[in-house]
């Protein structure tokens, strides 16, 4: 009898979430099941082995010594199911599957998406807005549009354009602003999550250090643009969230010169399955919308100030 006649796949998949996960618990989530069903799943597969897998510990299920090839090689065979499994469906219907950050999707991807409808009628995208990462190897996503540094190992990464920044305000407020020195005189609106600090600005400007008042506090990059908008402060915001708002002169950057992060956009797929037409698509009209806006690298349009 051939060995996998013995196997049950759910069981070894059991094995392999708690040996990946650490804990009956985080696998059964994944999995849909409760946690007493794993574990009998996990004794199972013992039983057909003919030997245990795991140190049962009150902390959790600790792999035994010897195993690492087993599970790593596990792991590998249930992506490349999934990756069949996706490879099977994936044609089945005109659907693009896009996860991106909150902020990338309602400021800048949203606007631009009738452009790609009109000229692909046919396919239809589904964007999913959220923090967390959307992993596109899991077959749920074709793809994630995320800031971060890179390297993506085991991902398909496409290298969109840098993350520039530069200071925002009021057309009122940046009246009272012509030199770098002078932001130190106005409040200046945070944001509690930036991936950024002034001084990758104020550095390039050559005045790196330069103390800076405290002003409004927010959790989200998109309020605070809202308060510079309304007089609130000075907000360091990132291009493609106030790239719009510069262009039609709702806010102004006093001191008009973007500088470049450590950080990039990338545009993540599976790196276990080639693109499909339609990603295919998708891809090149993503890269030459970003390209032909100019971003990573347009200059700021000033605009008179009254």
């Amino acid at each position: 009898m051939h060995p996998l006649n013995r196997l049950h796949l759910n069981n070894l998949r059991a094995a392999e979430a708690v040996a990946r996960t650490g804990s009956l618990r985080a696998a059964g989530s994944e999995m849909g099941i409760s946690a007493g069903a794993v574990s009998q799943q996990v004794a199972r597969a013992e039983d057909t082995l003919g030997h245990k897998l795991f140190d049962r510990r009150p902390g959790g299920m600790v792999p035994l010594p010897g195993t690492a090839e087993f599970f790593r090689l596990l792991t590998s065979g249930f992506r490349q199911i999934s990756a069949a499994a996706e490879v099977g469906h994936r044609d089945r219907g005109q659907e693009l599957r896009i996860s991106s950050a909150p902020i990338f999707a309602a400021r800048w991807l949203i606007w631009r998406l009738p452009a790609f409808y009109r000229a692909w009628p046919d396919l239809k995208v589904r964007l999913d807005s959220q923090v967390a990462f959307a992993d596109p190897n899991d077959g749920n996503t074709d793809f994630s549009i995320r800031i971060g540094r890179g390297p993506y190992p085991d991902l398909r990464a496409q290298s969109l354009f840098p993350l520039r920044i530069v200071p925002v305000c009021s057309p009122e407020m940046a009246r009272t602003i012509t030199s770098q020195q002078d932001f130190a005189s106005v409040p200046i609106i945070r944001d509690t999550g930036a991936m950024y600090t002034w001084d990758d600005w104020l550095e390039p400007e050559g005045v790196g250090g330069l103390p800076l008042r405290d002003g409004p506090e927010f959790s989200e990059a998109s309020l605070c643009l809202d308060a510079a908008m309304g007089g609130a402060g000075v907000f360091l915001s990132f291009e493609t969230l106030c790239r719009d708002a510069l262009d039609r002169g709702r806010i102004v950057a006093p001191i008009p010169r973007f500088h470049r992060t450590d950080l990039r956009y990338w545009l993540l797929s599976s790196g276990d399955l080639s693109l499909s037409p339609s990603q295919r698509l998708f891809r090149k009209w993503l890269v030459d919308t970003t390209s032909a806006e100019g971003l990573g690298h347009r200059p700021i349009e000033t605009h008179p100030r009254s």
